[in-house]
Order: C-alpha cells, then structure tokens, then sequence
C-alpha cells in the first residue's frame, strides 16, 4: 500500500449561510474550543504524515495564505473566479499540483481523527467516506452498487433509487481517479459552466471508474454551513469527539 503524504483542501467558498460569523473570515476559521477548523485540519493531516497540504482558496484568500508561515508543507492557489464557480472548478485550479494519490478535505468540516485512519489505513486506491444518517440537514445522500461502488450523490433524496450513507467530505484518491473527474468536468467547463461540484464530477466519473464508498457508522463529524449547523457542532459532535479522544 503506498503511503499518501498529500492532501487538498477545497476552502473557496464564501461562506453566505453563516452570515455575522463569515463576514470578515472564510468558514474554515470558525473557532471551536479555541481552535478554528483549519488549523484543527491541518494538525491532524501533519499528524499522519501528510506532508503536502495544498488549499484550494477564493474567498478571504488572504488568511489561507498566512497558515504558510505556521505549518511546513503548506501551499495555497486562489480560485479567482471562486464566486461563480463550484468546488469542481476550485479542485481543477489546483489540479497540476497533485502529483499522486491525495486526500480530499473540504475546509468546513469538524471532525474525529480516526476518520483520516479509516482512509489511510485502507488498501482501496479510491474510497468516498460515508456515515450514517445524521438528521443535520443540508445532507449530500450517496447510493452504491452491491460491491459498495459509487453510482450517485445528491441532496435530493428523489434522485437515489436507495441511499447508503451520508457524504462526510473526506474521501481518499489516485491521481487515476482525479483525471477521470477531470474529463467528465472539463466538456462543462470548455462550454462555460463551471457551477460544478466535485461530488458531480465523482458521479460522472464512477460510470467507467469504480470509486469505493466505505459506510462508518456513528461518525463523530459534521459540515458547518450554516448557524443550525454551526449550533449542532458545538452541542453534540465536539463533545463526543472529545470523548472519544478521552477514551479511545
């Protein structure tokens, strides 16, 4: 099994759903416990071995580019079109950074650790993290083949014929897997739509590459888009990260 030492960051969003809390920073540096997201992110990856992190930037961009000067390995490339672009567009920005197999990180994610273990630790090439149902709203569904291969993600539960798991926002892939997003969003973007996300382009891609989704139930985890969200960060998964690290 090769060892991963890269990871990206998607961080271009704007961030309008948090509204006070995002007006003079980027969602990523939400503070929780005294500790914002990035740098929590950060930390984890250079824990295990990550000695690559190359972020995705667009919005507030300029406080990305500061974390250089307090983590080694860091390296930022804007989006300057980040505000009517999706997180697709941000990836294929960056895209002639990644030399190899990476992981893929939103920016906005508050997580347990254990998460990039479950990644890392695993022989599959190509892995989307799935959780259980967490009832946070806002939910991106995935349903999977019978061998647990990606057939399709969407917020909109009437698209799925079934669903298997919740999108968590950290999946592990091959330079293989990214150039077969690449040639599925290149067409879109060559005509001037550029509004994909990058789980699109893992749908798109996962109908001639096989893409693995790997289930984990009672995920410590959440996305923070929103102050409902931000509120159920706080209440419920922080505490029981903290258990978890207090009793592993």
């Amino acid at each position: 099994m090769t060892a991963i030492r890269t990871a990206v960051i998607l961080a271009a969003g704007m961030g309008t759903r948090l509204k006070d809390y995002t007006e003079e920073r980027p969602k990523g540096f939400l503070e929780i416990d005294g500790s914002t997201l990035i740098d929590r992110s950060i930390k984890a990856l250079l824990d295990h071995g990550i000695t690559n992190i190359i972020i995705g930037t667009g919005h507030f961009h300029e406080q990305f580019d500061l974390l250089k000067g307090s983590y080694p390995g860091i390296t930022t490339m804007r989006n300057v079109d980040y505000a009517v672009t999706g997180s697709m567009y941000t990836l294929y920005v960056v895209r002639e950074l990644i030399k190899d197999s990476f992981l893929l990180l939103e920016s906005d994610l508050l997580y347990d650790q254990a998460a990039l273990d479950l990644l890392l630790l695993d022989a599959k090439k190509d892995i989307v993290l799935a959780s259980s149902a967490t009832n946070s709203g806002d939910e991106v569904y995935i349903q999977h083949s019978p061998k647990a291969f990606l057939e399709n993600m969407s917020k909109d539960k009437t698209l799925l014929s079934h669903i298997d798991g919740e999108l968590v926002g950290i999946s592990k892939l091959s330079r293989a897997a990214l150039n077969a997003m690449i040639a599925f969003a290149e067409p879109a973007f060559d005509r001037g739509s550029r509004k994909m996300n990058y789980e699109d382009a893992m749908v798109g891609a996962a109908s001639n590459y096989n893409i693995f989704i790997k289930v984990i139930q009672d995920l410590a985890w959440c996305e923070i888009d929103d102050e409902n969200h931000l509120a159920r960060a706080l209440a419920t998964v922080y505490p029981k990260i903290l258990e978890r690290m207090n009793n592993p």
